[in-house]
């Protein structure tokens, strides 16, 4: 970024960094959500953390009828997936229930694939009732992050809480009220890209998931 050193130096020193703000969450035993794959590795150090448990938080966008690029909704998986529609773009172009009910079954396939592949079968966490924490390694737009706790909110969490190490004020102020509490390090201005506030922002690997998910499962086992 032009003028200025980058705010992190890499996901897990933005993730531990992270942590140490919400550490007042951790009597409430959260669950903490990362988007994949880039929060994986800031989530899991707020879940080592906090000694929280660590799951994934799939987003699947359903494309307008032969118009796959134009969302109408998202897919957001859980123990309990919910769909979450824009009504705007609803209204305009109607389609048909059996064209959102095909489309919410061909992206949870999908996500259960992913899942498949990254947690090895391990079935999601319930939420009803607990403190949810969803994480990812910034915002930019904000669209994916608003959908995910739309989509969360409707399986009753206890408290729904919001936390980044980076975002454009904008897009957090569009957020606020989505969530009953919001995390984020560094809302700069002018915002450029996440990637512009890491030294390092190499994309995360499959592998790297998959490492980091076992080793949470394994700390969550051993505390309980």
């Amino acid at each position: 970024m032009p003028g200025n050193p980058p705010e992190f130096q890499d996901r897990r020193e933005a993730g531990q960094r992270l942590a140490a703000a919400l550490r007042h969450f951790a009597p409430a035993h959260p669950v903490v959500l990362a988007l994949p794959r880039g929060g994986v590795p800031v989530a899991f150090e707020v879940a080592h953390a906090l000694g929280a448990e660590l799951d994934l938080l799939f987003v699947r966008k359903i494309g307008a009828p032969g118009y796959e690029e134009l969302g109408i909704g998202a897919v957001v998986d859980g123990a309990d997936p919910q769909l979450v529609l824009n009504e705007e773009v609803m209204r305009q172009l109607a389609p048909s229930p059996e064209y959102l009910r095909a489309e919410m079954r061909r992206q949870l396939v999908e996500i259960e694939r992913r899942r498949q592949a990254y947690t090895g079968g391990i079935p999601p966490i319930e939420l009803a009732g607990r403190t949810v924490i969803i994480v990812d390694d910034g915002i930019a737009t904000g669209g994916t992050i608003k959908a995910a706790l739309k989509g969360v909110r409707k399986v009753h969490p206890a408290r729904l809480i919001l936390a980044v190490p980076v975002a454009p004020p904008e897009s957090i102020s569009t957020l606020r009220s989505e969530c009953d509490e919001m995390v984020c390090l560094a809302q700069p201005d002018p915002f450029y890209a996440v990637g512009a506030h890491y030294a390092d922002f190499t994309q995360t690997s499959d592998e790297e998931v998959i490492q980091l998910l076992h080793r949470a499962h394994d700390q969550t086992v051993a505390e309980s």
